[in-house]
């Protein structure tokens, strides 16, 4: 550690060691990696809170300069910021590498686990911005820097532009450094001292671009982001890195799975960029920026803003420079100013010096007063005539760009009017200004961004109604089309307004639409444009989009456009009967009162809300805590309602006023859960905190009762029983622990984590955080929620009854039961709060299907043969959805023989097995292969079976006789798939060493090899008439050969050397050719239907999962089969 910073340290230690609680501090050290576990837990063991903080301080006077700063951090976000200022002195000019984005002071940015960001770790290359070498195919380097630039989203210069030749400079030899390997580089300084402006000039360099940055840069911001501000980032980089979705075409709708996402994306397609993983590896450059500008510098922006030279500015100048603090933001608001009147030099000057202007901003992510003077007087010197339309600019979302068409929607002006507006608020630094080829674009710094939202936190909601409302009226008479300028905002963000609007609550036709947009947003980016009516044919029948988007497509059904109806979708169990939305933000609880009249919830907005259960009417609002709610509970008379908070502190209110009547703060951590006990004539109230200890209260008394240990992590949830003898809690642990309220001993223990584990994987690597639980009204049953599955206990034998998936993708954050009657509120992570019906919810609900199926159609009827995820095999009727189980069994594939007389399945070990129906027998088994089979089909009479292997080699036998016919070794590598001739004289396989071959029964060598993929090709499938072949590969193409003279005719979906991606949202996994042999449908990471002779796509259908395996057509080739990766069975026809 430097000298000036141990000085620090030791001359401040006193107030330090009297002030601080460690806890949180130690939170954020160690999530920037310069605090251990152990180091923590030496802390911890400490008596008193004056020892554990003496003994945080002499560790960090043992440690290097990252743990001063991270300790100053840690300070300015926990509040302690009169102590942080002590240390900002002895601050270190130049960080090794770790630190983290703070409330105000130095902000650095490197590779960080934030906790505030859950756990996700980034490579911040600059400030606020991710920089990734990607693929080189993905922004050629062909139109000059500047289109690269543009594209990759790098800011342009602002209007006034200094150079810091120094500091990009070095920069600049920074990234020369990274050349050729992983690694990373920070810049970090005082927030708003121009780190992003260095950043993006370091960059705008043709030689570095050529050396360091073939495949282009992209610039992602990242910042200080709340919870779904941080989903949203997570988002953009899942897109931005798959951009062919050859991992899935839906966007991830929670944080966890977002950092999956990413994970898997930098494990398998990016190995050398390092953007989030669980640790990065690789030099590490850091170039630090002063707090300031210097004084020239500063001298030199208001210069060029007042068209003077240096020396020929007053004097006020320097002090003007002096009470900036050296922000250029903050400079070049003030020169904007005198631009326009260069007479208010002292004018100016005193406004900074006597703050005259009222600080607004309570909660801004940076403590920066200077900015606040500067941009109100900035404001209050706006013509009268154009101020309304600056605060309107207080709705805009961070690190978003908003074309100029939206804003001419929004105020009703034409372009010129609009940007001739915009340009005063540019030419005055109130806002800034990107073109990317002829259209611009405009957002706000996020600085300035908090001081409007602060501004003008009273009229937020009627400037979003504003804006939808505008929406509304200009595309009433105006269809919104894909190539319009502004488009892609709509699509993006108009459920965002409408929730900020609270005009979901106005009519269901608002709440489907809103719930539409916000489900297939991600799907509107894409290039072709989805067709938005056959994705509105997905939703529910009763929706109103289900209804317009059914109108619309039979009027262009009747001039030749195919449309498909999802006709099994009634079978997918709506279980919601209520849905409101109470809160802005993430729901973290809702309960039921003990009456089963009213339901409160509580989340991220920090409020507790009550409304009515039966209709949603909303009865009270309190703004309850300091920092997030994660519970709420009824006290047993419903007199009470308990809050719990993130601020550490737990909060009892009068349910009826919303008056606060108790408070307790002896929790150390955050406090997850709070339960009252059932009976009301001795109430208690139990709560469960982060720091793994049970606290039970008495509501007499004003301290806790007993504290309960046990738990080994965070406790989440704890529920008395109906007889209030037992306390149930749930951990992060993964378990689910009971416990005597008498005794406060513990009596049981249910490890949860069990049943989320799989053959392959280890225990101790499995994490399962067991979210709630509730009791059954009779006491003998427990309800338990953890990640995205409900899990049904019995109490006295631990039993598991039930188990269902909530078939949303989202994490469930809270189930409780209703105590009259079989009915569950479930809270969701996406601001909703529903309410199911337990009776719908049966013991074979944890069966899913798996991707393994085959389907023959009948006159009126198709049979699907589906293997589940116990292994067992299904025959289920595709209409009326009865099933029947055949025996269990280890399936790798399977299929039905024409006339539904037999079942055939290969199995891992390389076995064929075939079962007669109806009877079940095994009619004949076999060990053919020597490796997993992975592909078994019967021939067009039944009597032939045959079958694919891993082994490279394709076999055909006889099922009466049981013995093989003939053995084709018919590829180097595995043999994927094969398929059969109408005719059954030939057959085809397709295999990983990218060829696929065309065979005739009757000869050993193949008829023809064709070549030509460059990925596996993975399917193949014959014409009708036998006179074509389709092949698909993991590239995304589609090939049309002749099977006469295996001659290449025709190509679907070719990938352009440009382009780079993939069209088919990843592999081609199946093919199907239409009786005339003029179009053909083919699977992959959804369903496309081609024109065979063009090549273009006639239409695609998405399915909630991804990775479709295979797709079963009836004769006539108007109904689809298939099943996606979350065992959801489509059966789709096409709509006439």
């Amino acid at each position: 550690m430097d000298a000036k910073a141990r000085n620090c340290l030791l001359q401040h230690r006193e107030a330090l060691e009297r002030d601080i609680k460690t806890s949180y501090i130690m939170d954020h050290m160690i999530s920037d990696n310069v605090l251990t576990v152990v180091e923590e837990e030496k802390v911890r063991s400490q008596t008193t809170q004056y020892q554990r903080a003496a003994a945080l301080i002499t560790m960090i006077l043992n440690k290097d300069n990252c743990a001063y700063i991270s300790f100053y951090n840690a300070l300015l976000h926990e509040g302690y910021k009169d102590l942080a200022a002590l240390l900002h002195s002895g601050l270190p000019r130049v960080s090794s590498s770790s630190g983290k984005d703070t409330d105000g002071g130095l902000t650095s940015f490197g590779v960080y686990p934030d906790s505030s960001c859950h756990g996700a770790v980034f490579v911040a290359l600059f400030a606020g911005f991710i920089a990734v070498e990607l693929l080189k195919s993905v922004f050629p380097f062909l139109e000059g820097m500047r289109t690269v630039l543009c594209e990759g989203g790098v800011p342009q210069r602002p209007v006034v532009f200094v150079t810091r030749k120094k500091l990009v400079k070095a920069i600049q030899q920074k990234l020369w450094k990274l050349n050729g390997e992983p690694g990373w580089v920070t810049i970090y300084g005082m927030a708003g001292c121009g780190k992003s402006v260095l950043a993006a000039e370091a960059v705008r360099d043709h030689s570095l671009l050529e050396g360091c940055f073939p495949g282009g840069v992209h610039w992602v911001s990242v910042g200080k982001q709340d919870k779904s501000g941080l989903l949203m980032k997570l988002q953009n980089l899942c897109t931005r890195l798959d951009q062919e979705e050859s991992f899935s075409q839906r966007l991830p709708l929670n944080i966890e799975e977002a950092k999956d996402r990413l994970r898997v994306l930098m494990l398998r397609k990016h190995p050398r960029d390092k953007s989030v993983t669980d640790s990065v590896m690789g030099p590490k450059h850091v170039v630090s920026v002063d707090s300031g500008l210097g004084k020239e510098k500063g001298l030199e922006i208001l210069s060029l803003f007042v068209s003077m030279k240096k020396e020929d500015l007053p004097v006020e100048a320097h002090s003007i420079i002096k009470e900036c603090k050296g922000s250029p933001l903050v400079v070049s608001l003030i020169g904007a100013l005198l631009r326009d009147f260069p007479n208010r030099w002292a004018y100016y000057l005193r406004q900074l010096q006597n703050k005259q202007f009222k600080r607004i901003r309570k909660s801004s992510s940076y403590d920066y007063e200077a900015l606040d003077e500067a941009m109100s007087i900035s404001v209050e010197m706006l013509r009268e005539d154009i101020k309304d339309y600056y605060t309107d600019l207080s709705i805009l979302q961070k690190d978003v760009k908003v074309p100029t068409k939206v804003l001419c929607v929004l105020w009703d002006l034409e372009t010129e009017e609009v940007e001739d507006i915009l340009q005063e608020f540019v030419n005055k630094s109130l806002l800034f200004c990107d073109r990317n080829g002829k259209s611009f674009c405009y957002y706000l710094h996020d600085l300035q961004i908090d001081f409007l939202t602060e501004k003008n936190r009273g009229q937020l909601q009627d400037l979003h109604r504003k804006m939808v409302t505008q929406f509304q009226r200009y595309y009433q008479p105006h269809a919104l089309s894909p190539d319009q300028e502004g488009c892609m905002y709509w699509y993006n963000f108009l459920a965002y307004h409408m929730a900020s609007a609270n005009m979901h609550k106005d009519c269901a036709v608002c709440e489907n639409f809103q719930e539409f947009l916000s489900l297939n947003g991600h799907l509107l980016g894409r290039q072709p444009f989805p067709n938005i009516v056959q994705l509105g044919l997905c939703e529910p029948e009763t929706s109103e989009v289900y209804q317009q988007a059914k109108l619309q497509a039979k009027q262009e059904v009747d001039s030749g456009r195919l449309y498909l109806e999802w006709i099994n979708k009634k079978t997918i169990k709506n279980l919601s009967r209520l849905v409101v939305r109470p809160h802005t933000d993430a729901v973290y609880h809702a309960c039921f009162s003990q009456d089963g009249q009213r339901i409160a919830s509580c989340g991220a907005d920090r409020t507790l809300q009550v409304f009515k259960a039966e209709t949603g009417e909303k009865l009270l609002e309190v703004r309850a805590h300091e920092d997030e709610v994660l519970c709420c509970a009824f006290s047993s008379d419903d007199s009470y309602i308990a809050t719990c908070s993130v601020d550490k502190k737990v909060k009892v209110w009068d349910s009826a006023t919303g008056k606060l009547v108790h408070s307790y703060d002896e929790h150390s951590e955050q406090v997850n859960c709070c339960h009252f006990t059932n009976k009301s004539n001795h109430l208690l109230l139990a709560t469960g905190s982060s720091d793994s200890f049970l606290k039970l209260w008495d509501l007499n008394q004003k301290e806790c009762r007993n504290t309960m240990f046990g738990h080994t992590n965070s406790v989440n949830h704890c529920r008395f029983s109906p007889d209030d003898e037992l306390l149930a809690s749930c951990s992060a642990d993964g378990t689910l622990k009971l416990w005597e309220v008498s005794s406060a001993n513990e009596q049981k223990s249910i490890n949860v984590k069990r049943f989320f584990l799989s053959p392959e994987d280890p225990q101790e690597d499995v994490e399962v955080m067991v979210k709630c639980c509730s009791w059954s009204a009779d006491g003998s049953e427990i309800l338990v929620a953890a990640k995205n599955k409900i899990l049904l206990f019995d109490i006295h034998s631990s039993d598991l009854l039930a188990e269902i998936h909530t078939g949303h993708h989202c994490t469930i954050q809270y189930c409780d039961f209703s105590p009259y009657d079989h009915l569950a509120v479930v809270a969701l992570s996406q601001y909703c709060v529903e309410v199911w019906e337990t009776k719908k919810v049966c013991k074979n609900s944890a069966i899913v299907l798996k991707q393994e199926i085959d389907v023959v159609f009948q006159e009126n009827e198709m049979m699907v043969l589906a293997v589940d995820n116990i292994r067992g095999l299904q025959l289920i009727a595709g209409k009326t959805g009865q099933t029947d189980y055949l025996p269990e069994a280890q399936v790798s594939c399977c299929c039905l023989s024409p006339h539904l007389e037999y079942v055939a399945f290969g199995d891992e070990d390389g076995a064929t097995k075939i079962i007669e129906l109806p009877n079940n027998r095994v009619f004949s088994s076999r060990l053919g292969h020597k490796k997993a089979v992975r592909h078994i089909q019967f021939s067009a009479d039944g009597k032939t079976l045959i079958s694919s292997s891993d082994d490279s080699v394709i076999q055909v036998w006889n099922i009466i006789t049981g013995r093989t016919e003939k053995d084709f070794l018919c590829h180097q590598g595995a043999v994927l798939s094969c398929d059969v001739s109408s005719d059954t004289a030939k057959f085809s396989s397709t295999s990983a060493d990218k060829t696929a071959k065309i065979w005739s029964f009757e000869l050993l060598s193949p008829l023809h090899e064709l070549e030509g993929h460059t990925g596996c090709v993975r399917c193949s499938a014959f014409s009708l008439d036998g006179i074509l072949l389709a092949t698909g590969d993991d590239n995304g193409e589609i090939r049309i050969w002749n099977v006469s003279d295996g001659q290449l005719l025709h190509l679907c979906a070719p990938i352009s050397v440009e382009e780079g991606t993939a069209t088919h949202g990843g592999w081609v996994t199946d093919l199907c050719f239409s009786p005339d042999s003029k179009m053909l449908v083919s699977a992959g990471g959804y369903l496309k239907w081609w024109n065979v002779v063009t090549g273009e796509s006639s239409q695609t259908f998405y399915t909630n999962g991804t990775n479709l395996k295979k797709i079963h057509v009836s004769p006539d080739f108007r109904t689809y089969v298939t099943v996606d990766n979350l065992g959801i069975l489509y059966i789709l026809q096409v709509l006439e």
